[in-house]
């Protein structure tokens, strides 16, 4: 069962006190005349009125109550400005009170929060940090690491192997083993296009790695082909890029 909230009780209450004492004039009226007087009064209630004061006065006891209560609700409804209804309840009443709802909001909510940080400071400040490390890392590398420039390229002799640059080994590995259509359009391109289309292809919103598996195992398919592919081409080929074994022949791989 629901409570009644206090606010409504303390309504109720009021709406009787100010009923009871807009009745209590009615009551107190010493004669119909003056009721029959008032032009507010609808005629079928005044019919209804002298009809059962006839009734009345043949009665004893309880008839003269009943007279009075009669009365008392027409001069109610003619205070009001209105009638009383042929099927109002004690005293004039026509409302009760059925169920009381909860308060709450009547505005549809079309949209459900999600969670959302702002850029600055969150994102920006993390991405400075990872700046800072990756040129923290790459100056101590530069330190440690002897990288000197190369000799200036001689056009009457190719060095053997000839490699591409690391970003492009992958390729070069792909053309000892189709032909030039396929290992530099073909391949490339339709991996291409299987990014672009990935957005399309998964629309899960989640951001949670457990909720992508389709966008993470392509992701990862992607990165790993081309991850051998270099890692090949750099330490496995030999000269005329034949394929050697880094521990027995040696390293045929310059940064």
């Amino acid at each position: 069962m629901t409570e009644i909230p206090e606010h409504l009780l303390k309504r109720a209450q009021a709406a009787r006190d100010k009923a009871a004492a807009e009745s209590a004039p009615a009551e107190a009226a010493p004669a119909a005349d003056d009721v029959a007087a008032d032009p507010r009064i609808p005629a079928h209630l005044l019919e209804r009125s002298k009809a059962r004061k006839a009734a009345a006065d043949g009665d004893a006891g309880g008839g003269v109550a009943v007279q009075e209560k009669v009365a008392s609700v027409v001069a109610a409804g003619a205070a009001t400005g209105g009638g009383v209804p042929l099927a109002a309840g004690p005293g004039g009443h026509t409302q009760r009170l059925l169920t009381v709802v909860k308060s709450g909001s009547i505005q549809d909510v079309k949209a459900s929060p999600v969670d959302k940080v702002h850029t600055w400071p969150h994102l920006l400040a993390a991405e400075f940090v990872a700046a800072l490390l990756c040129l923290s890392f790459t100056f101590f590398f530069s330190i440690f690491v002897n990288a000197p420039l190369l000799q200036q390229a001689n056009i009457n002799k190719t060095p053997n192997p000839s490699k591409a640059p690391w970003y492009f080994l992958g390729l070069q590995e792909l053309l000892t083993m189709f032909h030039p259509m396929i290992a530099g359009v073909t391949i490339p391109g339709v991996g291409m296009i299987v990014l672009i289309l990935a957005p399309f292809i998964d629309k899960n919103p989640s951001n949670k790695p457990e909720d992508r598996k389709f966008a993470t195992s392509l992701m990862t398919i992607h990165l790993m082909f081309w991850a051998v592919l270099v890692i090949i081409g750099s330490f496995f080929r030999g000269p005329g890029f034949n394929f050697t074994l880094p521990w027995r022949d040696g390293l045929f791989f310059e940064l």
